[in-house]
């Protein structure tokens, strides 16, 4: 994509507040009966949008463990929360290798959450993250995981083709936490915390992207189009003649996009 990572997230983050199940967080929220204040970590929090959407739906006090490897972004986090975190809500920032889980991001904490991070990560990794919850029996909300299918309107004939072969892109990918388990990482995640006798309950929570989100629409399209010709360089020029088109559609106001995704919650039984 063209835009930093910073850039990006903060491009997202009203997309993703949209898409979010609420119904969800409330029930993450009911579950946590236990002592106050509240000890979260966000893992992978890059601007710390997940705060800023969860804060609101859990009791107060607060105190939050914000953990991620990049340093840029997370020197974007205190001004990015000014004026939006309640007083009882604390948050500490830690930059750490997030590849390998260990028990010091999770000791104390009643509830562990992630968002947009679970499809980039390995089965290998679901499984400790899981182990690691059940260990001090924190409860899980995992949010905006990609489950590999798209739309898009108008409709050109390579839609599929160039889902396909970025979800293909997906699974190859290996951000350092081992090879991604991409659009699969919904149902990894539930099979990895029923193993370890949680309960789990999902929604979807899909961007739907209206003909007015212009800029979020391009960089979308852009990120398919450099997957899909990683994936497939034979058939680049095909992607490339269907990039711009889809920026046509984009130009033209007639675009809308519906990218697919679901929230997890994971409970301890």
């Amino acid at each position: 994509m063209g835009l930093s990572l910073a850039d990006w997230l903060a491009l997202r983050e009203p997309f993703d507040a949209a898409a979010r199940s609420a119904t969800l967080a409330r029930a993450v929220s009911e579950a946590l009966t236990g002592d106050l204040p509240l000890r979260i970590v966000d893992l992978g929090t890059g601007r710390g949008s997940n705060v800023r959407f969860l804060t609101g739906y859990l009791s107060l006090p607060q105190e939050w463990l914000l953990l991620d490897e990049d340093a840029a972004v997370l020197k974007q986090v205190p001004g990015a929360m000014t004026g939006l975190l309640h007083a009882e809500c604390a948050i500490d920032l830690r930059q750490v290798n997030l590849g390998l889980l260990d028990s010091t991001m999770f000791d104390g904490r009643h509830l562990v959450t992630a968002s947009a991070l679970l499809d980039l990560v390995s089965e290998w990794w679901l499984g400790s993250l899981a182990h690691h919850c059940r260990a001090v029996r924190a409860a899980g909300l995992f949010a905006l995981t990609y489950n590999g299918d798209s739309r898009c309107s108008p409709a050109e004939p390579e839609d599929d083709e160039v889902r396909e072969l970025m979800n293909r892109h997906q699974r190859a990918n290996d951000k350092g936490f081992g090879r991604a388990v991409g659009p699969d990482a919904v149902a990894v995640a539930e099979r990895s915390f029923k193993a370890v006798g949680y309960r789990v309950e999902r929604a979807a929570s899909d961007w739907n992207l209206p003909p007015a989100a212009r800029e979020m629409q391009r960089e979308l399209v852009n990120g398919w189009a450099d997957a899909a010709s990683a994936i497939a360089p034979a058939r680049s020029a095909t992607i490339s003649g269907w990039l711009r088109r889809r920026h046509d559609h984009i130009d033209a106001g007639r675009s809308q996009i519906v990218v697919c995704h679901e929230d997890l919650i994971a409970t301890p039984g």
